[in-house]
């Protein structure tokens, strides 16, 4: 073989060894690619796989308000990062979406009670303050309160005291606040009433439009009204009378200069006169014919001369309720959290002593006709039943609302139930029985004064000789003819002649 041909066939197997060298790490590169791929699918597999169960058992927990999640977990971690008030906003954004949370448990039928004549499904209901414009109505009603009370709502729009205006005490399970009635006005507000009318069923018997539920709207004034006027209360009934089951005439807020001065007895009876004729001239809306119940709220810091004179005020108007009652001003000593110098109203754990005091009394005051609901440091189910054996008919909730979050409801119904089984009663019963005791009732004669009538009555009897004419009758004998009235006066006459002799001879 030539030199030529030797060069050329070792050319040509280095190039084929070459070309077996490049096809073997190419099978070995294709093998690790293939490997490395499954091995990533499958991690995307697992991880997607995880992710979605993860999701599914959020969503699960996140819309059951009962979810520890809730208290334990969101709520917290909404109070770390945001403000009093920015968390509170957020809270109601939420539940205006219609994507909140939702008690899914049906009430316990020891809970229902009448209201007015009307069934309520259960005792608890969310006090004005939560829900200032009406954007979350169904959103609370579906984390099972009763009774939802917005506002207070003013004639014009206003801003409401500067920030900051809302202060956690969580040492003391408490809230102050200096709102000033931060509202975006009765047009908004009444625009977002009626657009909820579409959503249900037509024929609803009451504004609310959920069975064995009411709505409240609570009335305030602009800070720019004259201090002594009652024409923005006026104003509010006409607006929102025909679209809500009640109206609450909001006078005790102390974030409101002058407002407190309502409790005075002669303006207050000028207020509550006015407000119930326009509410008796309400023509029926499309909504429902009833005209609304007008409930009126008052602070817990009266003293008992005017709780009394509220009392008189109130028996005498047509006011159908009192809610007791609007936060205080008062701090008591035990507060521990440094935000407790700030002005404003307390409300939280520590009112509950106060506000509970100040129902008793009223109770007291009013006839059982005119119901009281109670409000102020209400948590527990034990709170509640406190409230009704001292008289409320009903009671409300917020700052413990804002503490535990969207299952504040549920537990403190489930905590009730629970005491009422021990009880033996219903809800209803309770409240009969406690109002029958501790309510006004009108004073009856003293038995010193019936005894003096009959007294007088038998005397008189006695004296015209009507006793023994009917004896005669009632022995079958012929009964006297009737006296002249010249046979009286000389009877009469002789009578008093022979009462005085005798007089006389005791005497001597």
């Amino acid at each position: 073989m030539s030199i030529l041909q030797r060069g050329i066939s070792h050319s040509l197997l280095k190039s084929r060894i070459s070309q077996s060298q490049h096809a073997y790490l190419a099978v070995r590169r294709y093998a690790s690619t293939s490997t490395s791929s499954g091995r990533s699918s499958w991690r995307a597999g697992a991880y997607a796989t995880v992710f979605t169960v993860s999701a599914g058992i959020f969503v699960v927990y996140y819309f059951d308000a009962r979810s520890a999640m809730h208290r334990y977990i969101l709520t917290p971690v909404l109070r770390n990062l945001f403000d009093a008030e920015t968390g509170h906003k957020i809270a109601v954004k939420v539940l205006r979406t219609g994507f909140g949370p939702k008690d899914p448990v049906a009430d316990d039928a020891r809970l229902k009670f009448k209201l007015w004549g009307e069934d309520l499904s259960n005792p608890i209901g969310v006090a004005a303050g939560f829900d200032k414009d009406g954007e979350a109505i169904d959103g609370l009603y579906d984390l099972g309160f009763s009774w939802v009370e917005i506002g207070s709502v003013t004639p014009k729009p206003q801003p409401g005291n500067p920030r900051p205006r809302v202060f956690r005490l969580p040492e003391d399970d408490a809230l102050i606040n200096r709102y000033g009635f931060p509202s975006q006005g009765h047009s908004t507000v009444l625009s977002r009433l009626l657009a909820r009318i579409p959503r249900f069923t037509a024929g609803a018997e009451r504004a609310a439009l959920r069975d064995g539920s009411m709505l409240a709207v609570n009335l305030g004034k602009n800070k720019e009204s004259p201090a002594d006027s009652i024409d923005d209360y006026i104003t509010g009934v006409r607006t929102f009378g025909p679209y809500t089951d009640v109206l609450v005439v909001n006078v005790s807020s102390p974030n409101t200069p002058g407002l407190r001065g309502l409790q005075n007895k002669d303006i207050l009876q000028k207020l509550l006169h006015a407000v119930s004729q326009a509410r008796n001239e309400l023509e029926p809306s499309s909504l429902t014919a009833r005209r609304p119940k007008l409930v009126l709220k008052i602070a817990p810091d009266l003293n008992e001369s005017q709780l009394t004179d509220i009392a008189d005020v109130v028996k005498n108007s047509s006011i159908d309720g009192v809610i007791v009652s609007n936060t205080t001003i008062q701090r008591p000593s035990h507060l521990r959290n440094p935000s407790k110098i700030e002005t404003g109203g307390l409300s939280g754990v520590p009112i509950k002593p106060i506000s509970l005091k100040a129902l008793q009394t009223l109770r007291s005051l009013l006839p059982a006709s005119i119901p009281i609901i109670g409000s102020g440091g209400i948590r527990t189910g034990q709170d509640a039943l406190d409230f009704a054996k001292a008289g409320a008919q009903m009671v409300q909730v917020y700052t413990s609302f804002g503490y535990n979050g969207v299952g504040t409801c549920r537990r403190i119904k489930d905590e009730l139930t629970e005491l009422l089984v021990k009880e033996g009663k219903t809800w209803d019963e309770i409240v009969k029985e406690a109002v029958v005791k501790h309510s006004w009732k009108e004073p009856e004669p003293k038995p010193s004064t019936m005894n003096q009538l009959v007294t007088e009555a038998e005397e008189l009897k006695s004296f015209l000789g009507l006793g023994e004419k009917q004896e005669n009758v009632e022995g079958g004998r012929e009964a006297l003819p009737s006296p002249s009235p010249q046979e009286i006066k000389e009877n009469k006459t002789g009578g008093e002649a022979e009462m005085g002799s005798a007089a006389q001879a005791s005497v001597l």
